[in-house]
């Protein structure tokens, strides 16, 4: 079954480019996508840019709105996911519980739903 593991962070909090602990983080992430790779799990996977970058489209009455930024106030943002493919949930909360992210932040494990079940 296939899972996404979407990544949360606080954007205010990360550690800055070139830091000794922004090269840490990177490690780290490169150790996840070694093992998830070795169990042949991960399907793909990509960072966001930041939340000042996005916009909101919602449809109501026929007619577009956007704005800017994500729509919910939160502490937290969605930096980034992975796709995985494991057997198990259990397996993919192994797995996520390896992403940096987890540690200052939080990764939601969701199953996708397949198109046609």
């Amino acid at each position: 079954m296939r899972y996404l593991a979407l990544i949360y962070s606080n954007e205010a909090t990360e550690a800055p480019a070139g830091s000794p602990e922004q090269a840490a983080m990177m490690a780290g992430y490169a150790a996840f996508g070694e093992e998830a790779g070795r169990r042949g799990a991960i399907e793909g996977g990509e960072r966001l840019r930041y939340v000042a970058d996005a916009k909101t489209v919602r449809v109501r009455d026929g007619k577009p709105a956007t704005v800017d930024g994500p729509f919910a106030e939160t502490r937290e943002q969605l930096g980034g996911f992975y796709v995985l493919n494991c057997k198990t949930i259990d397996e993919a909360v192994e797995l996520a519980a390896m992403i940096p992210g987890a540690k200052t932040g939080s990764v939601e494990v969701r199953p996708i739903w397949e198109m046609g079940e």
